[in-house]
């Protein structure tokens, strides 16, 4: 047993977790890494973890894992007041307090985006991070994004065979976060490599300087998963395990997979929403950039008008409306191929059901009614 009067004077974090919750296990881990580096510095900071267990069991075995204090199992009153004076809607939680009684809510996404660096976590030293952030962004290239020290290459399909990162310099690149392992991303790599080769297939028609390459940034368990994994694709790729790898995951604050960070001809990045650009517009969001987005936009509005206002739909039973983000629509995922959409869509406006205007199957409402499942 710790006494609160031990804790006087320190930055505490309030850890809103749970074990039956894999985010939270994922987050458990970078936490720890942080924390004994923290108090192998001597510095002044202690986290208490408030469970979301269901059982005593539950929370033991967790707890095990974890090498600061706990509010304990039974005290059900104290987490449910932390709950709601904190307001958590969400797991995992990182509220950190500080000994001059500010609070800052956002502790998660400070230690994936800055680990250690973090700490003491006052504005003071976070709009350090932010500026110093922008300067690395602003100065950002190809070589100083892929390179390390002791390489200066890339993976191509023959594997031993090297590729010389400058050699992409002046390409619009793909930097691509995936692993075998994770169902969305082996659905949304078959799509991936099409619309790769439709892109290089238009740019040699065209000819001129412009081209496009993709490198695969593994999130693989083991080397024979990522050799079997890369085996299927047709782009470069960054070494298995590379350090490079988790430096690119919090630079561009990739916050889960499969993810597309598009890189400029220039080296400034582009979007890093590659993924739902591939999947609202194909081949055609190619380049990428926002002069390319607005003229698909107004493209997408003309072809709207031509759209029917209602249809029935082969998956559904119920009789879909075109909407709009202007009237009811926005971000979604499609019923039907699964994927991220936003702008137009054909939803059901009874239960919700949505889908992208490409995907919609029409049928008459008959053979819609006949549908079992919503």
């Amino acid at each position: 047993q710790v006494k609160i009067s031990d804790l006087e004077g320190k930055a505490i974090g309030l850890y809103f977790s749970a074990n039956w919750y894999p985010p939270c296990r994922n987050f458990n881990k970078v936490l720890i890494g942080v924390y004994e580096q923290l108090k192998s510095s001597g510095s002044n900071f202690e986290i208490v973890f408030v469970s979301s267990d269901e059982d005593l069991s539950a929370f033991n075995s967790y707890r095990e894992s974890m090498p600061w204090l706990s509010i304990p199992f039974s005290d059900l009153e104290t987490k449910k007041a932390l709950n709601r004076k904190f307001e958590v809607e969400g797991i995992p939680y990182l509220i950190i307090l500080q000994p001059d009684g500010s609070t800052l809510h956002d502790g998660v996404e400070l230690i994936y985006r800055y680990g250690i660096e973090a700490f003491p976590f006052t504005e003071e030293k976070l709009e350090e991070l932010r500026r110093e952030e922008r300067m690395k962004h602003e100065s950002q290239t190809l070589t100083n994004l892929l390179t390390n020290p002791g390489r200066d290459y890339l993976l191509d399909q023959i594997m031993t065979r090297k590729v010389p990162v400058d050699s992409l310099i002046g390409k619009t690149v793909g930097l691509y976060f995936s692993a075998q392992w994770c169902f969305p991303c082996a659905k949304f790599t078959p799509k991936l490599i099409s619309i790769y080769h439709k892109i290089k297939q238009s740019l040699e028609g065209k000819g001129g300087s412009e081209d496009f390459e993709i490198v695969f940034v593994s999130n693989d368990r083991d080397q024979s998963s990522f050799d079997s994994y890369y085996g299927t694709m047709p782009w470069l790729a960054l070494p298995f395990g590379d350090p490079i790898i988790r430096t690119l995951a919090k630079y561009f604050d990739v916050q889960g997979i499969p993810c597309l960070i598009i890189i400029g001809p220039d080296g400034k990045t582009v979007t890093k929403q590659g993924r739902n650009l591939i999947n609202l517009y194909q081949e055609n969001a190619y380049p990428f950039t926002c002069a390319k987005l607005e003229l698909l936009e107004k493209e997408m509005e003309e072809e709207a008008k031509r759209l029917p206002r209602s249809n029935y739909h082969a998956g559904h039973r119920h009789e879909l409306t075109l909407v709009s983000e202007g009237n009811g629509g926005g971000p979604f995922i499609c019923c039907d191929c699964d994927e991220q959409g936003s702008g137009w869509a054909y939803q059901c406006l009874g239960c919700g059901y949505e889908v992208h205007p490409r995907c919609m199957r029409a049928v008459d409402p008959a053979t819609a009614a006949s549908v079992q499942h919503t």
